[in-house]
């Protein structure tokens, strides 16, 4: 069974997904902006994990398809596409953090030779050096476009089910068991009667929500989605068939996760995987055709999904530039500010998709479309990825 598309080739689907996740990661961080969205201030972090979930059946899609063809995928192409997908954005934006300092969301920058080398994740100095720590993310995501062609060469060595099911779970329960080994020693002792919460916030983010190690969960049900598409097209056809109870499977994983407290043990150990698994259901739910999201598009969804990556990497910007020139307006005027915030950053975030994003991604396909026809034998261009994180 086949994804519905329109006939621009996007899953309408997939763009309200990430149409929803970029907005909830922007309402998330309008909270600390003066804005009274506490449930958004507390869970819209989800956003981010949704992100990776699409990323990883997207991307992970490109990957498999081409061994389920019994082809090899174009590994120099693949890293090709995705440095010019990520990087021209992602520099012009540091760029901009350097030279215009009153374009930090806070005063100081990690050290550069972390956002060079993506690793802001794992050194984070989240109390002195927060501004652009939002880059956590682009980071893991990174590391993963380094370890997917890795285990995919590892794997279509001898494949099976059965070892990607195991590496699967091995890389979801040592996760699980690493957050819970680090809780105990990073964010549990500050936890409590005479416990500082301030520190335990600071030991949960530098040491279980930022790294790579504990955060691959949602690439993982991505990439899962992927390969049974792939390798398992009858799996995929009955699954498809299930969307309405996908939708609701989703929802109430979701619902769970935002039950739980994210400090708590249970929540530094649960929470990833849990997110991962509704999500991974609400990716397979809006591409099923018996629900009207694989066919229907909503006004504004392609828009808002075409800007995401560009609206990721600036909003918190614009916020903060925002709020050094309209002191209390969040708190006086609260919808004008809203609106005001928002189509501030739809600006800037159009700015830079048409002046950087946009042009990368043509210099990448006309590249790669360059690379086929030189190298007959190698695995063709793969298409334009249509809803990124």
């Amino acid at each position: 069974m086949t994804n519905h598309t329109t006939a621009g080739g996007r899953a309408p689907g997939l763009d309200l997904l990430r149409a929803g996740a970029i907005l909830t990661v922007m309402l998330y961080h309008l909270a600390s902006h003066g804005f009274a969205l506490d449930g958004f201030g507390h869970h819209g972090w989800l956003g981010v994990d949704l992100f990776f979930v699409l990323s990883g059946y997207l991307i992970g899609w490109q990957v498999v398809r081409r061994y389920a063809d019994g082809k090899r995928p174009d590994w120099p192409g693949f890293m090709l596409s995705r440095t010019l997908r990520v990087l021209p954005a992602y520099l012009a934006v540091l760029g901009l953090y350097l030279a215009v300092p009153a374009w930090r969301e806070a005063e100081r920058l990690p050290p550069l030779w972390q956002f060079f080398t993506f690793t802001v994740n794992l050194f984070p100095d989240w109390e002195r050096a927060r501004a652009y720590s939002h880059a956590w993310s682009l980071c893991v995501e990174e590391h993963f476009y380094l370890l997917l062609p890795l285990a995919a060469t590892l794997l279509a060595r001898r494949p099976g089910p059965r070892k990607v099911l195991a590496l699967a779970a091995l890389l979801v329960v040592g996760g699980m068991l690493s957050r819970d080994w680090t809780w105990q020693r990073s964010v549990a002792p500050h936890l409590g009667a005479g416990g500082d919460p301030g520190l335990a916030i600071t030991g949960y983010v530098e040491r279980i929500y930022d790294p790579t190690w504990h955060r691959l969960d949602g690439l993982l049900a991505g990439v899962l989605l992927a390969t049974m598409r792939a390798f398992r097209p009858a799996w995929w056809a009955r699954v498809q068939c299930q969307g309405p109870l996908l939708l609701i499977l989703g929802a109430a994983c979701v619902a769970a996760v935002i039950a739980i407290d994210p400090l708590g043990r249970t929540g530094a150990v649960v929470q990833f995987p849990l997110a991962a698994l509704g999500f991974a259901c609400l990716v397979a739910a809006v591409l099923s055709p018996r629900l009207p999201f694989s066919r229907v598009r909503l006004p504004g969804c392609r828009q808002a999904a075409l800007l995401a990556f560009s609206l990721y990497l600036t909003h918190r910007q614009v916020y903060a530039w925002l709020d050094a020139r309209l002191d209390g307006m969040p708190a006086a005027a609260p919808l004008t500010a809203f609106v005001l915030y928002n189509l501030a950053a739809l600006a800037v975030a159009a700015l830079l998709y048409w002046s950087v994003e946009r042009p990368a991604l043509r210099l990448r396909d006309r590249l790669l479309a360059l690379r086929a026809a030189r190298t007959p034998t190698a695995a063709p261009r793969p298409a334009p990825l249509r809803s990124r994180p």
